[in-house]
């Protein structure tokens, strides 16, 4: 689940880049990498060339072939749906992937998370200029941090410097390697994984540079939790899965179960081997993401988030233009990243904004253009046997 590019809880490539971080509207959707295999590269597509989403499902095909048990996709066009599923959705019962099927979305909840930040901007409720010290006095304190010097935007676009928690040595061999089968139902708090990163220095100085951080989400739903005085996960549910009526998504809090209809969700663990066992985790517990990546959703659900969120009906214009105000992540596949939402920009010039995720059972992505017209939701079903979401993003956009 975690090694030097994977986040516990998925989300980008991490990389610590020191130096003045740059800011641009628009502009490049931070790209998932994965440990475990490369991708294969695609075969020709066995369907006719002219077929539509040919290249598309070549690309679903070649996921399979590496080793996931399924992938489903849905597409938008000008506001027709296309969705398909390759493989199957259990190892021990074959049958394709469901397309309405629920699975976790990873880091695609810092995108939640960073909506209602802002919508709390927009009510004047707090400033992203605020120190972290002034809503969380005495958390982000010691052994180099100064919550004084660090910003609620600086946790937003991972500028803040902080140490990401899924980084520490022995909390990454229970999360994500050798160890994980015998820990994974359990329970962290929020509290106790800040104070786990806060153990190690912090990475550069605060927006001195970018790192992907999963401690910086942690502490954005903490600031929630204070600000409303409401658990961040009921702000959610409030603010933008009732009012978009997106009632297959959920974020479960402790409970280690995965709400039906549902596939199954598989990890192959680092350094097993591209021929080793996938390891079934559909069941459990969520609390080691938290606000930095616990939720459940559809692609339906996804799809109908991201093109709600870019067309303005969950902020008012002048928190949308923060949200997409980017800095520079400085590697070459993750491109630019906003508060809580990344862009990129594919082979054939098309720009894509919106969030991958990984969590152990699932890598998840969702890519939308900026006026809305076209998007796409891809769902694996397994973590640690490939790459990265890009390559089927370029089949369905660009064509291979």
């Amino acid at each position: 689940m975690t090694c030097a590019v994977l986040g516990a809880m998925g989300g980008t490539v991490r990389r610590a880049v020191r130096g003045v971080v740059g800011r641009r509207l628009p502009a490049v959707l931070a790209s998932l990498t994965l440990v475990g295999q490369a991708w294969a590269a695609a075969p020709a597509a066995p369907l006719p060339a002219g077929a539509p989403h040919a290249a598309t499902r070549a690309a679903m095909a070649a996921v399979v072939r590496a080793g996931v048990p399924g992938v489903v996709a849905r597409t938008r066009a000008d506001g027709r749906v296309w969705g398909a599923a390759s493989g199957t959705a259990a190892l021990t019962a074959p049958g394709p992937p469901r397309q309405r099927g629920r699975f976790r979305i990873g880091s695609i909840t810092k995108t939640f998370v960073a909506t209602v930040v802002l919508q709390l901007e927009a009510e004047h409720r707090l400033r992203l200029s605020d120190p972290v010290e002034r809503r969380l006095p005495g958390v982000v304190r010691g052994y180099g941090y100064d919550g004084r010097r660090i910003t609620v935007r600086q946790l937003l676009n991972h500028t803040s410097g902080i140490f990401d928690y899924t980084d520490d040595p022995a909390l990454r061999r229970r999360l994500s390697e050798r160890e994980f089968p015998a820990h994974r139902f359990a329970v962290h708090t929020p509290s106790s994984l800040v104070a786990t990163a806060l153990a190690h220095r912090p990475l550069f100085a605060p927006g001195r540079g970018w790192s992907y951080s999963n401690t910086n989400y942690l502490l954005a739903g903490m600031v929630v939790e204070r600000v409303t005085g409401h658990p961040y996960a009921d702000e959610i549910e409030r603010r933008v899965l009732r009012p978009l009526h997106l009632r297959a998504t959920s974020l479960p809090g402790r409970s280690s179960a995965l709400p039906r209809p549902m596939g199954r969700g598989y990890v192959r663990l680092p350094g097993e081997g591209g021929g080793s066992a996938l390891h079934d985790v559909t069941a459990l517990s969520p609390t080691a993401a938290g606000a930095a990546g616990e939720m459940i959703s559809t692609t339906g659900d996804l799809d109908a988030f991201l093109r709600a969120l870019l067309g303005g009906r969950l902020l008012p214009r002048r928190q949308l233009a923060e949200m997409l105000t980017t800095v520079d992540t400085h590697t070459k596949d993750a491109g630019r990243y906003g508060l809580g939402i990344g862009e990129r920009t594919l082979s054939c010039g098309v720009t894509l904004w919106g969030h991958d995720g990984a969590v152990p059972g699932w890598m998840a992505a969702v890519g939308v253009t900026r006026d809305g017209r076209r998007s796409a939701v891809f769902v694996l079903d397994a973590l640690g046997v490939v790459r990265g979401s890009r390559p089927l993003f370029e089949a369905e956009f660009c064509g291979g």
